[in-house]
């Protein structure tokens, strides 16, 4: 080592930046790497850092070794949405890199390189769009430059497409690869030069698909549950079966009596099961007695807490209400005139994600090492530190691919991460895998908050509101400040628009049930409440609904849900009779700023709904990756078709009664419609496409069903317990 290295660490070729490329002395990118199979690269860069190896030349999103892969970081989390796909394709475009050739792996958190890590608010897209644009452009103008010194022509003769840069005039070209060494010195520029969308040669095509279908298609792609570390314990942990229950007291005699258990500990949300293996760990808990104390618990049923919910919305005093909107005369001024009343109960509704809670953790004096599919990396970075009595930068975070979350591993309190870091702690030097069954993850909360809507509509003599009101009544997914996202697609809402006056209140009650975000948030309630009623005003009013919405679109100057309209009606047929028996639903709803129209068909079959055939429409700014818009579209309809046949999480004196798909079906293959998703075009920055394919889905049903029958739809799911029971189900 020179004198010079050790004043400058900067200068070292250590073995991690000889194969990921790292900067060194000038800038030069040096690569000493070279693989024939895209696994042998992944393999090669997982081995020298587990993904997030620190910046390289064209920094700290893009990775080019030798045989001419590259790899881009992804930032996110995969949760199986596919933006990791997406992201991706966003550098490759601007970069002009071979698609073919292009690998995508997953970051550790990291906030100096990265920024901000939380995947949420179906925002991955949207809020890097501008990020991996310049990233992909500004590595590529540093391949443009170096063509261009090299055969000394002006950069504005340079052309790059697909990993091929070359100077038509001169007939001259050149590979990534042959440019690499010369390119990794050049200065990336701050503001480079980005395409203009009609250029986009791969962004909008069928050709931007997931990287990794073929892990998830064979079982080879690595989850939480599939992490084995030497010397590791298995831990479970026994928590209140009541919201609100504390431990009392417990006895482990039993419990280490198991074969298998080490050992076994009370931590602030429970009693701890540590032992070789997860069976022993499950039986070891099962062996524990304990004594819970519920003087502080939710001891009512869900009836009760329905009957309560009304009340307050109806003008119960003990819940203070705040106002969501207020405009026009006032809401002291009487009605006057015909007055339409309308009235929605929501359930809680659970996660249920195929991949249940997990987290492998072990702690060593200051330093915290976390494996986990992390959702919200940065705050569970945080929370981990807090816990583990350390700083951030001493937590280290592998993120995986999660196995589905639809909001649960979004917590800001890092639950499930955060209790194994108190267990990983306690047992201070050994690897802790926490494992929660699906009984754990279904009764542990955090679940969409029930809700209970009252809307007053007065009507002018066209059938058009003059006023609202609307009481809803909502627990808050926020400790502090406004609760909002339960009046999220009502607020503001186009439907306002031939109103003079809107009241809007929300009354947020408090109690032990613990509520989280769950797919679509505040929509999934708030878009059934708005587009069913729209639909049985337009049937007082003997209107097509169609027709009905297209003026409150045009008086509301909302051009981009009357385009989603239109071409709803087109593809859907709308104006076509369908065959007797059969009637079609219209919903069309906005959120995390994307519009979808959905056009449900649907039949009565022994006094239950069956969808036959959903067409979408969908406004999503530029579409990045087509197809995974249509794949979002149709997971989207599949979960919120889940939701609003089935899902329903019931208290009976405080204790949950849901704790496995035995009670809490999910959609069947067979329940599934045929799904048609076509994609508005625009020149509009990208908006999300996870979660807002779930919200119109149940207001297109129950559409259909008030064309079917003239009966209105009150509350949700659409099959009650004794509907669930003779499908099959046990409630």
């Amino acid at each position: 080592m020179t004198d010079q290295a050790e004043k400058n660490p900067r200068t070292l070729l250590t073995r991690r930046r000889l194969i990921l490329g790292g900067s060194l002395v000038g800038g030069a990118l040096v690569v000493g790497y070279v693989a024939t199979n895209p696994m042998q690269v992944v393999g090669a860069i997982l081995q020298a850092g587990g993904g997030d190896p620190g910046p390289s030349a064209f920094g700290p999103f893009i990775r080019i070794t030798a045989d001419g892969w590259v790899t881009i970081v992804n930032k996110q989390q995969e949760l199986g949405q596919g933006i990791h796909a997406g992201l991706a394709a966003i550098v490759a475009e601007e970069l002009d890199a071979d698609w073919d050739k292009v690998l995508v792996i997953d970051a550790r958190s990291n906030v100096r390189a990265y920024g901000v890590q939380i995947t949420a608010g179906s925002n991955s897209i949207a809020s890097n769009w501008d990020l991996m644009r310049n990233a992909g452009a500004a590595a590529r103008a540093m391949f443009v430059d170096a063509a261009a010194l090299r055969w000394d022509v002006p950069v504005d003769n340079v052309v790059v497409r697909d990993g091929i840069v070359s100077h038509p005039i001169s007939n001259r070209s050149a590979t990534f690869v042959d440019l690499l060494a010369d390119a990794s010195r050049q200065t990336p520029q701050q503001s480079p030069v980005l395409k203009q969308p009609q250029d986009f040669r791969l962004i909008g095509t069928d050709r931007v698909r997931r990287k990794d279908s073929l892990q998830k298609s064979t079982g080879a792609q690595v989850y939480t549950q599939d992490v084995q570390r030497l010397n590791m314990l298995v831990a479970v942990v026994a928590h209140s079966p009541r919201f609100g229950g504390t431990l009392a007291r417990f006895d482990a005699t039993d419990a280490l009596r198991v074969k298998g258990v080490v050992e076994v500990f009370a931590i602030e949300t429970g009693v701890a099961v540590l032992a070789e293996t997860t069976f022993a760990a499950i039986q070891g808990r099962a062996a524990l007695r304990i004594e819970w104390d519920d003087s502080e618990a939710e001891m009512r049923s869900t009836d009760e807490l329905t009957r309560y919910y009304q009340e307050i919305a109806a003008g119960r005093t003990d819940v203070e209400p705040s106002e969501f909107q207020a405009t026009g005369d006032g809401p002291e001024t009487p009605f006057d005139g015909e007055v339409a009343e309308f009235a929605f109960d929501f359930p809680y509704l659970a996660h249920a994600p195929m991949e249940t809670m997990d987290c492998v953790a072990e702690v060593n004096g200051w330093d915290v090492s976390i494996t986990s599919g992390a959702h919200l990396a940065t705050i569970d970075q945080v929370q981990a530190a807090l816990t583990a009595r350390t700083i951030p930068g001493k937590v280290n975070i592998e993120v995986l691919p999660a196995g589905g979350s639809f909001g649960r591993r979004g917590i800001m309190s890092s639950d499930y991460l955060v209790e194994c870091v108190r267990i990983a702690k306690r047992m201070e030097g050994r690897p802790i895998k926490l494992i929660w069954t699906r009984e754990d993850e279904m009764a542990s909360g955090y679940y969409r908050p029930m809700s209970h809507h009252r809307v007053w509509v007065e009507l002018g003599s066209d059938g058009f509101p003059t006023r609202w009101r609307v009481h809803t009544v909502c627990q808050s997914l926020l400790p502090v400040g406004p609760n909002f996202t339960a009046t999220e697609g009502i607020a503001n809402s186009p439907y306002f628009s031939t109103a003079t006056t809107v009241d809007g209140k929300i009354f947020t009650p408090a109690f032990p049930v613990i509520v989280g975000f769950w797919r679509s948030v505040g929509h999934s309630h708030t878009a059934m409440v708005m587009e069913h009623i729209i639909d049985q005003l337009a049937l007082g009013a003997g209107r097509d609904p169609a027709d009905y919405r297209r003026v409150f679109y045009e008086k509301a100057g909302d051009n981009r849900r009357l385009a989603v309209l239109e071409e709803l009606c087109r593809r859907a047929d709308w104006d076509k009779p369908l065959e007797a028996g059969w009637a079609r639903g219209l919903a069309i709803h906005e959120a995390f700023g994307t519009v979808v129209g959905q056009v449900a068909e649907v039949s009565m079959m022994e006094e239950r709904p069956a969808v036959r055939r959903v067409v979408s429409v969908v406004d999503c700014g530029i579409a990045v990756a087509p197809d995974q818009i249509a794949a979002q579209m149709e997971g989207g309809i599949g979960f919120g078709l889940s939701a609003a046949f089935y899902g329903e999480v019931t208290l009976r004196d405080g204790l949950v009664q849901e704790i496995n798909f035995r009670q809490y079906p999910i959609l069947r293959m067979n329940e599934m419609p045929a799904v048609e998703t076509h994609i508005i075009k625009s020149a509009n920055k990208p908006t999300g496409m996870g979660e807002p394919g779930v919200a119109p889905i149940a207001p297109a049903v129950a559409n259909a069903v008030l064309a079917l029958t003239g009966e209105a739809t009150q509350r949700l799911p659409f099959l009650n317990r004794d509907a669930r029971n003779s499908a099959g189900f046990s409630v």
